[in-house]
């Protein structure tokens, strides 16, 4: 996995570049991740998550894109779509994606799908979990996948629920872990953080994290008294993130309220 270091997003293989939002905070980690992609020497561009509608980071997407011809999303969170409307209305493109209420244009998005842009493919990957419209995009051609907030270039991810499960979520590890396990994918491309160079190590840590936690919740649930108590997700995460800052507590506890619903069978 990539270790902690500064991240000012780039330019990455030779398809992609990363530009920042100024938009940094407990949970968006630098900022999100808004992506370029274009096949070399073409004129159209794909933009993946324009993320927040701040105009100048809008500015900065549409000098880089130049010529766009479709805004793909994800999944439907603000901070990941909130401009992706105003921005293709500027760009005179249309916005796909899985959730219909987030499109603009008739196209949507599912899971095999394949975009083409001058001679630039992007595989739709469905990796619901984080949410239940969370999409992956995979580049054969640089063996990456763009992962959103599935895979975060730095720490792990939130299960949002109730929206999330997390079922859906390990479901969708071991799909992209399959994949880098395949050697289909190396790299991976986040909504947040820095780039993985080492995507099997990174999904590796992904699934034993998830099953170390859960295991942790199950073992907290036991020692609840009243487990039927409106509090008793807070209850948990007191004991099991306890190595986690406080000020993340309130979103480790969405994740805990989708363990409990995995672990009751939901």
């Amino acid at each position: 996995m990539t270790a902690e270091m500064s991240w000012s997003g780039g330019a990455f293989g030779d398809r992609a570049r990363c530009v920042l939002a100024p938009n940094p905070d407990i949970m968006t980690l630098d900022g999100t991740n808004t992506w370029v992609l274009r096949e070399p020497g073409a004129r159209r561009s794909i933009v993946v998550d324009p993320g927040p509608e701040m105009l100048e980071h809008l500015d900065a997407v549409a000098e880089a894109a130049g010529d766009v011809a479709v805004v793909l999303l994800t999944h439907g969170h603000l901070d990941h779509a909130e401009a992706a409307r105003p921005f293709a209305e500027r760009m005179r493109c249309g916005v796909r994606a899985l959730d219909p209420g987030h499109r603009l244009g008739e196209e949507g998005l599912v899971d095999g799908d394949v975009v083409v842009v001058d001679g630039l493919e992007v595989h739709v990957v469905g990796t619901p979990g984080h949410t239940s419209d969370s999409l992956s995009f995979l580049l054969p051609q640089e063996r990456a996948v763009l992962t959103g907030d599935t895979v975060l270039g730095r720490g792990t991810t939130v299960v949002a629920h109730p929206d999330g499960k997390l079922g859906a979520y390990l479901g969708s590890l071991e799909r992209l872990h399959a994949l880098a396990e395949a050697r289909e994918v190396t790299e991976v491309w986040p909504g947040h953080g820095p780039v993985i160079t080492d995507a099997l190590a990174a999904l590796d840590f992904y699934l034993a994290h998830r099953q170390e936690r859960l295991a942790q919740v199950r073992d907290a649930l036991a020692s609840v008294e009243d487990r039927a108590a409106d509090d008793v997700a807070r209850q948990v995460v007191e004991r099991v993130y306890v190595d986690v800052d406080p000020v993340l507590w309130g979103a480790a506890e969405l994740s805990v309220r989708a363990q409990i619903e995995y672990l009751r069978g939901g």
